[in-house]
């Protein structure tokens, strides 16, 4: 009975050495465990490639996507030196009162690839236009992201987005969409470069195609054209046209903004204007263009 007694009790104290012994290094190893996870984590190693999207180009930019110059007076007129994304040159003259320069300008340039067209237009309030603040689908090339459809844009599809310098230019697919050929081709083929007094001028390489001044699509011009003012309120379009006076068609963005739209042809420059009448009648009457 004793020795099955003292078996008994060997065991219990034993079991109660061992219990005390994991309380012991329990109470060791907490203040261990807290001073690692209070530690700052190890640098990773540096990041390589990655098809993550471009962090400069999904910031939120909503500044307008235009370029101001500063008149030169002449007389009751100003004077401004412009630049059409073809790199021609021209000098503009208009009545003060109209107020061209304060308005902003902004370059627009069709293009083909691979027989399609597609259009380069630079949104007026910037690329916030096309991202929302978002995220893009993906990189095409270190200047060149591609976004989802915005929501009420109707048959418009996917958008590239140009990074040019301090210039963004959208490009909207439509219809028969781009192949991710084509669009790879978009985004080497298209150069863009900014001229010393702000101007974008663009140029392409096969299997891309600029518009040449003149040329049609889709039932409006295609050719390098610059667009003063937007958004809500008046706007002009210069649209260079070899034979104005038998080839003058307005661009959509006058003619389908829903409001008032007329124009004349100045030699061989169409000037293209929507606003309210007082407006449209100073630009008709008062813009002169000489192209160098």
């Amino acid at each position: 009975m004793v020795d099955r007694f003292d078996v008994i009790e060997v065991g219990e104290r034993g079991r109660r050495r061992w219990i005390g012994l994991v309380v012991v290094l329990a109470l060791l190893l907490i203040p261990v465990v807290s001073l690692m996870v209070s530690r700052d984590p190890e640098p990773g190693p540096p990041a390589g490639p990655t098809s993550e999207p471009i962090r400069s180009l999904t910031k939120i930019e909503s500044a307008p996507n235009i370029l101001t110059v500063r008149p030169a007076p002449k007389g009751g007129d100003e004077i401004i030196e412009v630049v059409f994304p073809n790199g021609v040159r021209a000098e503009v003259r208009y009545p003060a009162g109209l107020g061209l320069a304060d308005l902003g300008v902004r370059p627009f340039q069709g293009v083909w690839v691979d027989g399609l067209y597609r259009q380069l237009s630079a949104p007026y309030n910037g690329e916030f236009e096309v991202t929302a603040g978002g995220r893009p689908i993906r990189n095409y090339a270190p200047n060149v992201t591609l976004w989802p459809r915005r929501a009420g844009t109707g048959y418009y599809g996917q958008v590239l987005l140009f990074a040019f310098g301090r210039w963004r230019l959208a490009m909207y697919d439509r219809g028969q969409g781009l192949t991710f050929e084509q669009r790879i081709a978009l985004a080497q083929g298209v150069k863009g470069r900014e001229t010393k007094d702000g101007y974008l001028v663009l140029s392409a390489k096969a299997p891309v195609r600029l518009a040449r001044p003149g040329e049609m699509a889709q039932g409006e011009p295609a050719g390098p054209q610059l667009w003063f003012g937007g958004g809500a309120g008046e706007m002009v379009a210069l649209v260079p046209t070899p034979g104005c006076r038998k080839k003058a068609v307005m661009p959509r963005a006058i003619e389908g903004r829903g409001r008032p739209a007329e124009s004349v042809c100045k030699g061989d420059v169409l000037v293209a204007v929507t606003g309210a009448q007082p407006f449209r009648k100073q630009a008709l009457a008062g813009i002169r263009i000489t192209l160098k």
